[in-house]
């Protein structure tokens, strides 16, 4: 007779082995999923500055027993203007105090600790301080991100002060962010909203030429809200509302599930494709800050709105939309689960790499780029306005099967999120695979502003000539290319949990 496996009853997973190793520690402290994966954020905005931190914004969705949303993206500040921008850019700027919107993760964390935590901030940042303090050995994975991002922020000194130099085997201590962390554990999120760190993160922006101010930091709050969701076969897909592109994946994926999906080939991987390409082009039309949307994210998940998609889904030939825009991005996904049935997706973001390249001296903070979604087209939905939630690229995840969580997941990269996510979905649930072997499978992914089409290599040629027999021209990509999104998931199994993360992070799934 063959022994039942065992499965861990707790578990994390990140894309940096240090963050998993804080949020580990908490569970096995007696920590719960919200204080692990908190713990694990704090030291991961620590250890993966080009990936998110304490600038940056967070979404959330939580199982305690129903499904729970936390939004935490800031806004535009009040006195923006698309005209101001517009009279020195041409195109919205990627860079520089212009992108800067509030920073949500802060009040996120508080928010989630609040409503479930069992741990302080203070206890719970013990791994993140310690690292920022005292220091951690860069690796030679993380040491090209350093680096490469150097000319990308030649022009901003401050952020050369801190990241500059770092390579492979650098120690690298950042002072000013471990004083940070030690001022929110006592003096919560006021002293960040309120307090002297808004004082320096608007003097840090407006010296850049931004307008952001000490009143827009002070206004901004977290919101909840119930997570939208779509049937997929026999499981429900749970996503974040807008601002979010969470229902660009849903409409994905309610637009494939009228079809048979062949075996995991390239009439498969032909229809994902363009499935994917019509629900990008209505995020690009539609999604934006829901107190502005024309068309409401239930309508493009309604009957007669999918149906009509389908039906222009092309089964043998791709097309080509006209391009879009394109929203690349850094992100961290991070998910855990504990023995009591709490499971927490949760994704936190600078944006591009380590953010606008506003570097807040003072206190160790990068702010972040997230303003860079908008557009300067006066008629657009998403165009940049005072006060406004940009489109967001950030969507954790979760799929139930019969009312109860199955699968909590997620990935970062921008314009990918939602097409990792689809992909995944289609190993897991239509050739039920294991959701380590599906995370490490090779990924496909498409740019909006071209429509071109990369291929991580180890798809069969088989694959690659039926993709260019139906009009796609897959251009190759290394195998474990970062571009391809790092995802990281749980799986609920009997007595327990399977837990994975990717293999294009130097992350870790582990459990207990």
């Amino acid at each position: 007779m063959t022994a039942a496996k065992c499965f861990p009853r707790a578990g994390v997973a990140t894309p940096h082995y240090l963050a998993s190793a804080a949020g580990l520690a908490t569970l096995a402290e007696g920590g719960n999923a919200i204080d692990a994966v908190i713990a694990a954020n704090l030291a991961l905005g620590v250890v993966a500055p080009y990936f998110c931190g304490y600038g940056g914004d967070l979404f959330a969705i939580v199982w305690d027993g129903e499904l729970q949303g936390y939004l935490g993206s800031g806004r535009s500040p009040a006195a923006t203007t698309r005209e101001a921008v517009a009279a020195d850019h041409d195109a919205m700027p990627v860079l520089g105090a212009h992108t800067v919107t509030v920073p949500g993760a802060v009040a996120g964390w508080f928010a989630l600790l609040e409503r479930w935590g069992t741990r302080s901030f203070g206890d719970l940042a013990g791994h993140g301080l310690r690292y920022a303090r005292d220091g951690f050995e860069v690796t030679p994975a993380a040491a090209p991100i350093f680096e490469g991002c150097g000319p990308m922020y030649a022009d901003f000194a401050a952020w050369h002060d801190t990241y500059g130099s770092v390579a492979a085997g650098t120690v690298l201590r950042q002072p000013a962010l471990a004083r940070t962390i030690e001022v929110l554990a006592t003096d919560g999120p006021d002293a960040y909203y309120r307090g002297a760190i808004a004082e320096a993160m608007a003097t840090a922006a407006q010296a850049g030429g931004g307008v952001l101010t000490t009143s827009d930091l002070a206004a901004h709050g977290g919101r909840w809200e119930t997570p939208i969701s779509a049937q997929y076969r026999d499981v429900e897909v749970a996503e974040l509302p807008p601002p979010t592109q969470g229902v660009t994946a849903l409409e994905a994926l309610r637009i494939l599930d009228g079809f048979e999906l062949p075996g995991d080939g390239p009439a498969r991987q032909h229809l994902l494709i363009e499935a994917m390409k019509l629900a990008l082009v209505d995020r690009d039309e539609h999604v934006s800050d829901p107190a502005v949307m024309r068309t409401p994210a239930e309508l493009l998940l309604a009957d007669e709105w999918v149906e009509r998609r389908r039906a222009v889904l092309d089964p043998e030939h791709a097309t080509a939309p006209a391009p879009i825009a394109a929203h690349t991005g850094g992100t961290a996904y991070l998910c855990a689960a504990d023995g009591d049935g709490l499971l927490v997706s949760l994704i936190q973001s600078n944006f591009l790499a380590f953010g606008s390249g506003v570097h807040v001296p003072e206190w160790g903070i990068n702010l972040n780029n997230r303003g860079s979604s908008f557009t300067l087209g006066a008629d657009h939905v998403n165009v940049l306005a005072p006060s406004k939630l940009p489109m967001h690229t950030l969507i954790p995840a979760m799929a139930l099967r019969d009312r109860e969580p199955w699968l909590v997941f997620g990935s970062m990269g921008g314009d990918s999120q939602a097409q990792v996510q689809v992909q995944l979905l289609a190993h897991v649930v239509d050739d039920g695979a294991d959701v380590q072997a599906a995370l490490d499978a090779p990924r496909w992914c498409i740019d909006p502003s071209n429509w071109q089409m990369r291929a991580e290599r180890g798809f069969a040629p088989e694959m690659i000539d039926g993709l260019e027999g139906r009009g796609h021209a897959p251009r190759p990509a290394p195998r474990g290319d970062t571009g391809m999104g790092h995802a990281h998931a749980i799986a609920r199994r009997p007595g327990g949990y399977a837990v994975a993360t990717d293999p294009r992070a130097e992350g870790a799934a582990l459990g207990l």
